[in-house]
């Protein structure tokens, strides 16, 4: 009997590893979404890692834009959880008003996750989608990330005035270990992800509202 149960056991543990990994990865999309292709995924056609998120904000695409383009340590913030990027040295506070002096960006421009860590804009469509990309891994650099990235939002009319709110993390490897940091990096960025998106939909549909 128990050479049957060990076996169960272990075998409902890693169903249940990989189930909540699927769910962390695509949390809020459809399938369709987790599939399509969006505005980015052509920076880094060869991914070892992508994260697809989703969320409907009661808001349209063009109200909902200025939320996303103020995002930034530096600029308006994550709207995910402050205390918990700040004890990382973040630095950051998430806005609850839109400030004008962070509503323009360009292809090249900065946006910083971290006072010593940014992002360059690769592509800019205001109200329909912002790409950011890391850069690639500059070799004998002791401080480069093992890895490339890009992040993407995209933004889509949805029906009675709504918005459909895409979010895409992808992770191209450089070294054969880059799957040990990545994987608790996107676990980390999953639980922040959600939040945003959820900071996101709440700031917009108030706004919408009043």
């Amino acid at each position: 009997m128990r050479r049957l149960v060990a076996p169960l056991v272990a075998g409902a543990a890693v169903l249940s590893v990989v189930t909540l990994r699927w769910s962390a990865l695509h949390w809020g999309a459809t399938t369709e979404e987790t599939r399509e292709h969006l505005p980015g995924d052509e920076i880094l056609p060869v991914a070892g890692l992508v994260a697809t998120r989703a969320i409907t904000i009661e808001a349209p695409p063009e109200d909902v834009w200025p939320w996303v383009v103020q995002l930034g340590a530096d600029r308006g913030g994550f709207y995910s959880y402050d205390r918990l990027e700040n004890l990382a040295g973040c630095r950051l506070h998430s806005a609850d008003t839109i400030a004008p002096e962070w509503q323009q960006l360009a292809v090249g421009d900065l946006v910083r996750l971290h006072p010593q860590v940014a992002l360059a804009v690769a592509s800019v469509a205001p109200a329909r989608s912002l790409v950011l990309h890391a850069g690639p891994a500059v070799p004998g650099d002791p401080e480069a990330a093992p890895y490339d990235f890009t992040w993407s939002f995209v933004l889509r009319r949805h029906p009675h005035r709504a918005t459909r709110l895409i979010t895409r993390e992808r992770f191209a490897y450089t070294h054969r270990w880059s799957p040990l940091l990545v994987e608790p990096v996107s676990a980390a960025s999953s639980l922040m992800s959600q939040k945003m998106l959820r900071g996101i939909r709440d700031r917009a549909e108030r706004a919408a509202m009043a």
